[in-house]
Order: C-alpha cells, then structure tokens, then sequence
C-alpha cells in the first residue's frame, strides 16, 4: 500500500458558483477555505495547490449571528505611529461587503507562499452576476 502524492500535473481545478445570500459568514468562509485547499478531493496533497476556483455572488446578503453587526472590528495600520484604524463589521458590509467574506476566507488559509496562491482563486461579488461565465462554472449548494 503506497501513499498518494500528488503532483501539480495531476490536478484538475473547476470553477464553482456559491450564492452567499442566507448563509452565516464564518460557516461559509469554512466550506469555501475548504474547497480553495483541495479538501475536498480524495487526492488532496497538503503542500500543493490542490483546491479549486470559486465564485461567490450576493456577498452583501449574508448574516452573522448575535451582535457581531455592532461589536465585531477590523483593524488595519499604515504603517505609521499611531496609525491603526478600527472599522465596524456594519461600516464594512455598508462600504465594501466582498472584503468580508475575503478577508474570513483568508485567514482560515494557510499563512505564505501556498495561502496567498489559494486565496487568488477567490472571486467575490456584492451582486447576483459574475463575469466568469465562459469557464462554465457549476453551482454548488453549501450544506451546513
């Protein structure tokens, strides 16, 4: 009995269709970090590039639970002393709703070279269209 090893040659990526409107944000981040890993595959090799592509549309409708809208912040420095700045979850769903479901997705990915060639194949939108339709991408259904 050998122990697969796969080889960037041997992989095959698809493109996926996930509607993110209803979904629960870090639930949904989970299951598409899953896919963006190769997780899901049998012949997943941890430190290749194995995942997927995958496109989520109507970024601006999902949910979070209790009073995460309110109490949820996400920090950001320039650099500079004194140069952090805090935004609410509310603020950023109001001024750039696809930067939250990148940002979840990205930190469930592993930190470096690999994680920054996975997060890559995410492309998210705040609306119900994509500009991907020539890669013939499939829908799936997140259950959860």
């Amino acid at each position: 009995m050998k122990t697969f090893m796969g080889s960037p040659a041997s992989i095959e990526k698809k493109w996926y269709v996930i509607d993110a409107s209803g979904h629960t944000l870090g639930r949904l981040a989970s299951e598409i970090a899953k896919i963006l890993r190769g997780k899901n595959k049998p012949n997943y090799t941890p430190y290749i590039d194995s995942g997927d592509y995958v496109i989520v549309v109507n970024a601006d409708k999902i949910k979070v639970t209790g009073k995460k809208m309110q109490q949820k912040i996400y920090f950001s420095h320039s650099g500079h002393i004194g140069g952090v700045k805090e935004t609410r979850l509310a603020d950023m769903m109001a001024k750039k709703p696809t930067e939250v479901i990148t940002l979840a997705v990205k930190g469930m990915l592993p930190k470096g070279p690999l994680g920054r060639a996975m997060i890559k194949k995410l492309h998210v939108y705040a609306g119900p269209e994509h500009p991907h339709a020539a890669q013939k991408p499939e829908a799936l259904e997140i259950k959860y």
